[in-house]
């Protein structure tokens, strides 16, 4: 099972503390973060991995290689200008051989069970899954809903502090989906899964689970710290 990982952005907020490396290379107990996003997919079986990297984004090929010393076989996509999520993920699918494959972003760590997600695909008859996750107040962020494991709402913006379920930045895609983007910069969450969600204009079949395992992600230096206290103590298992 293949997986892009989402490593291009600038980390500008982790700068204070993480001055020399992309943001999802920052070290936690002498290895990289994105070493441990690495095994948690390996543990599920994803083992063809493309990394979508832009900010000395050599720095992640020099340190994973082709993988085989992590059990994965690596491939590099690099981005010359920040694409957004979505034009990431289209810069990296001439990498991707396989007619589905995962989506995650390499500054965050989610632990989870993949197959779920394979699971809900066949159930559902998906073209396109993501995860989800609770949190007291999704004015914060951008509400999504489900409705019979069906994605009904996303991104939804409201100012009520209410509790609820946002985008955890888990996705399982077809290919297909790939052709859909257009070249330059694209914005995921704000323009391709918004314009896939109308079922009547795509014909796509959009759908999800909310998983409440550990999360965090390592963009403010309270959580890259709070990580490494947990991997101390061994909140998040290696």
């Amino acid at each position: 099972m293949q997986a892009i990982l989402l490593a291009g952005g600038l980390g500008t907020r982790l700068r204070t503390v993480v001055s020399d490396r992309p943001k999802p290379m920052a070290l936690i107990e002498g290895k990289p973060f994105m070493e441990y996003v690495v095994h948690e997919l390996s543990r599920y079986g994803i083992r063809d991995i493309v990394f979508a990297v832009g900010y000395k984004g050599s720095m992640v090929e020099e340190y994973f290689g082709d993988g085989s010393a992590y059990g994965i076989k690596a491939s590099y996509a690099y981005e010359e200008e920040l694409l957004g999520t979505a034009g990431a993920i289209k810069n990296a699918g001439k990498h991707i051989h396989e007619g589905w494959f995962f989506v995650l972003n390499a500054d965050t760590f989610y632990q989870l069970d993949y197959r779920r997600m394979l699971k809900l695909r066949d159930e559902k008859n998906l073209d396109f899954a993501l995860v989800l996750r609770r949190v007291p107040d999704v004015s914060r962020y951008g509400r999504a809903v489900l409705v019979q494991d069906m994605l009904v709402e996303f991104n939804e913006k409201t100012t009520e502090p209410v509790p609820g379920t946002i985008n955890g930045g888990v996705y399982l895609m077809h290919k297909k989906l790939l052709e859909e983007i257009p070249a330059g910069k694209v914005s995921l969450e704000n323009e391709m899964i918004p314009r896939w969600l109308d079922r009547k204009k795509s014909g796509y079949r959009l759908g999800g689970m909310v998983n409440d395992g550990y999360f965090i992600d390592i963009g403010v230096p309270e959580d890259y710290f709070r990580f490494q206290e947990d991997v101390r103590k061994g909140v998040v298992v290696w």
